[in-house]
């Protein structure tokens, strides 16, 4: 019981109501032994008048009988300032103690009271108190300790028995309670947990709130939404697991498709037509990406990119070859293409990681500017700064809608032209990350949308 919730309340709330009743305990003990020590003076009070009325003429049994009945061993009246001796016994033992009733704070009732029931010794006190319907100034009576400590402790366990009996059922009653309120809608919370563990690609075993208890509800709450992400992205890791395996399954034959492509760029190479052989090494150099992409599509799979093998290149040049690409995709002469790198400029990276940025931020350029139908611009700057490298590539494009910017690199969901998957973006950042840079969207208005590269110059050491 003590390793459960509800149980270790329930211990507890029986401690706490017997401390309780402790703090109780010593003044209705205290209250008690005034209590009977008034009650004493009462009844020698009583005898003493009885006595009095008769002119103090009765016999030796019927004053030890008086005195009996009292629960005293003698009385002492004062009465107009004359202080008689009432009710006396033949023998008297010395006296322990005297204990003045008139009005003694409640610190020191309580004081005696304990004193009282821890001895035992039989003792004989003297108590002093006021007579009861001013009969008198003063009553002092003699009595032995015995039959007060005896009633003391019978009280003490009478409240004791109470108390106990007072904290278990309070106790009971909290259990209940706290069982109903709290420990259930946790068993309820935690066996939900364990059934959404077991499968939570299961939209199904995702919990619904269903807590009475604010907390409790709360904790629901964030919960569910909790599983609803989680779901959601295991079901896109999924989909992108069984995308990763298709297009695994699909390389070889792509290369095999590639490598035809690629003996006949070779013989178009060997062409005497102008147009032809400004065209072929382009051609050539398209298809070996795309042979070279096919052979990493096991490691695209799995969501991972290769590392980038770092060289020195001048950035002009692999600029100029993206901006080339990007005319030979494009008939219409709407859309300029300005290049914005000094001649001598040499960054460290990746080329063909960098020229795969560079081309589809370019390429989502050009698409963004075509779909206006007006003329436009694409420019791609470069330059060196204290940290690093800075790459820039701006357009004169409408902007990008709210929508994508809100999820601009992450996978399915950057997509802004209609048909886009919404990976080109997200792979952009990752190969940029991979070279320990940034890719940011520094603006995107109505005046169109401008990309920043940043490369640390540590990588180019």
């Amino acid at each position: 019981m003590g390793h459960t919730l509800s149980g270790r309340f329930l211990i507890l709330t029986i401690i706490f109501v017997m401390l309780a009743e402790v703090f109780i305990f010593v003044p209705s003990v205290a209250r008690f032994r005034e209590d009977y020590l008034l009650a004493r003076l009462e009844r020698a009070q009583i005898a003493s008048l009885a006595l009095l009325a008769t002119d103090r003429r009765i016999d030796a049994a019927l004053e030890a009988e008086l005195l009996e009945n009292a629960e005293v061993l003698n009385v002492v009246l004062r009465r107009d300032a004359v202080r008689q001796l009432i009710l006396s016994s033949d023998a008297m033992p010395q006296i322990s103690a005297t204990y003045d009733l008139r009005d003694p704070p409640g610190w020191v009732l309580m004081r005696d009271a304990l004193a009282r029931m821890v001895n035992p010794e039989p003792q004989v006190i003297r108590v002093i108190g006021e007579p009861v319907r001013e009969a008198g100034l003063l009553i002092e009576v003699t009595m032995p300790t015995e039959p007060l400590r005896a009633a003391l402790i019978d009280y003490g366990l009478r409240i004791l028995a109470l108390s106990a009996v007072i904290s278990i059922f309070t106790a009971v009653l909290l259990f209940i309670a706290v069982r109903q309120l709290m420990v259930s809608p946790i068993k309820r919370l935690v066996a939900s947990m364990t059934r959404y563990a077991a499968a939570p690609e299961d939209p199904a075993r995702i919990i619904q709130p269903q807590g009475r208890v604010r907390e409790l509800r709360d904790a629901e709450d964030a919960l569910n939404s909790l599983q609803t992400e989680l779901t959601g992205a295991l079901k896109q890791r999924e989909r992108l697991a069984q995308l990763g395996e298709a297009v695994a399954k699909i390389s070889h034959d792509l290369r095999n498709m590639l490598s035809v492509a690629t003996m006949l760029g070779d013989r178009l190479e060997a062409s005497q037509d102008p147009a032809v052989q400004r065209i072929a090494p382009r051609l050539l150099a398209s298809l070996d990406r795309a042979i070279h992409l096919t052979e990493a599509t096991l490691a695209f799979g799995r969501a991972e990119e290769p590392a980038p093998k770092l060289t020195r290149l001048p950035l002009r040049g692999l600029v100029e070859d993206v901006i080339e690409n990007e005319r030979l995709s494009d008939d219409s002469a709407a859309i300029e293409y300005g290049c914005d790198v000094a001649p001598g400029l040499m960054v460290r990276a990746d080329a063909e990681q960098l020229h795969r940025v560079l081309s589809n931020l370019v390429r989502n350029a050009r698409l963004a500017i075509a779909a206006t139908g007006n003329p436009g611009s694409v420019t791609i700057t470069g330059r060196e700064t204290d940290e690093g490298w800075e790459i820039g590539v701006q357009d004169t494009g409408p902007g990008l809608p709210q929508k994508a910017r809100a999820h601009l690199f992450k996978p399915f969901h950057g997509g802004v032209r209609k048909g886009g998957t919404g990976l080109g973006l997200a792979i952009c950042a990752e190969l940029v990350k991979g070279h320990g840079g940034k890719l940011e969207l520094v603006r995107s208005d109505a005046d169109g949308t401008v990309f920043r590269i940043m490369l640390p110059a540590g990588l180019a050491t």
